[in-house]
C-alpha cells in the first residue's frame, strides 16, 4: 500500500471514530500509532492542556514516549512544552545540539533512544491545546511534505477534541480535555494491573485492553476503570481480546 493510501485509510479510520460519543483517549492512541507508519518516525505522542494551562501526556505509540513526555511535562521543558507556549511547530534536528536550551530534557530523550525531535501544535485559529510530538532515532527532521502530513494529523486531532466539546455544549468548554486527562490516569492503572496478572509488558497491556474494549463495544476508560478496581478478569480479557500488533 502506498504511503497516499495509507494516509487516505487513515483519515477514513480517524473520521469514523468522530461519533457523538467517540472514547477520546482511543482516538489519540490511534492517531499516535498511525503517525509512525507514516512518518517513519522512531515514536510519537500527545499532550494536551488540562483546565489551569499545565501539560499532562495522553496518548504515546510506545512507553519509551509516554516516559519521556511524562519527564519532559513534570520538568516544564522540551519541544512539547515551547510548541505549546509559542503555539508553532519546533523542530530540533540533533537534540545533542540542545543540551543548553532543554538540559534536563535532552539528555532523557538521548537515553530513550531519540536523537530528534519534531513538535506540532494541536491549534485551531489562535486557539491551541496541547501539542504532537514526534521522536526520531537519528539526528535530521522530516521533510516538507511530511511536516504537511503530520500537521494535518494535529489537526485532525483538535478538530475531533474541539468537536467533543461542541456537542457537549451544556459542559465547561474544558470539561472534555480534563475528562480525557483523568481517564488517561486510570488506564495507566489498569496497565499495571494487567501487565503484573498477565506477566507482559505494559505496552500489550494497553494491546489487550484497547482490543478488549473495543470487541465489547464498551469505552476504553470504562473497562480500564473495571480492571483497575478489580471487576474485571486479567485473563478473561486476554483470552476475548483479538491480536492486534503491539501496543502504546
Amino acid at each position: 500500500m502506498s504511503r497516499e493510501q495509507r494516509l487516505a485509510e487513515t483519515f477514513v479510520e480517524l473520521a469514523d471514530t468522530l461519533v457523538d460519543d467517540f472514547d477520546v483517549i482511543d482516538f489519540l492512541d490511534v492517531l499516535a500509532g498511525r503517525c509512525v507508519e507514516l512518518l517513519d518516525v522512531a515514536a510519537a505522542g500527545i499532550v494536551l492542556a488540562d483546565q489551569g494551562g499545565s501539560l499532562r501526556p495522553v496518548a504515546a505509540s510506545d512507553e519509551r514516549a509516554r516516559l519521556l513526555e511524562l519527564f519532559e511535562v513534570q520538568n516544564d521543558e522540551g519541544p512539547c512544552r515551547d510548541c505549546y507556549r509559542l503555539g508553532t511547530a519546533v523542530v530540533s534536528e540533533d537534540l545533542d545540539g540542545a543540551r543548553e536550551r532543554w538540559p534536563q530534557f535532552t539528555p532523557s530523550a538521548i537515553a530513550a533512544g531519540f536523537r530528534a525531535a519534531n513538535a506540532l501544535p494541536l491549534r485551531l485559529r489562535s486557539q491551541v491545546i496541547g501539542s504532537l510530538n514526534l521522536f526520531h532515532a537519528d539526528p535530521g527532521s522530516l521533510d516538507i511534505a511530511g511536516l504537511r502530513v503530520a500537521q494535518a494529523l494535529a489537526d485532525a486531532a483538535t478538530i475531533g477534541i474541539l468537536q467533543q466539546r461542541s456537542i457537549r455544549r451544556g459542559e465547561v468548554a474544558t470539561g472534555q480535555l480534563q475528562a480525557a486527562l483523568t481517564s488517561r490516569i486510570v488506564i495507566e492503572q489498569a496497565k499495571g494491573v494487567l501487565a503484573e496478572r498477565l506477566k507482559i509488558s505494559t505496552d500489550d497491556a494497553f494491546s489487550v485492553l484497547r482490543a478488549a474494549a473495543r470487541s465489547r463495544n464498551q469505552l476504553l476508560s470504562d473497562l480500564a476503570c473495571d480492571v483497575a478496581n478489580g471487576s474485571a478478569d486479567a485473563a478473561q480479557l486476554l483470552r476475548h481480546a483479538p491480536g492486534e500488533g503491539s501496543g502504546r
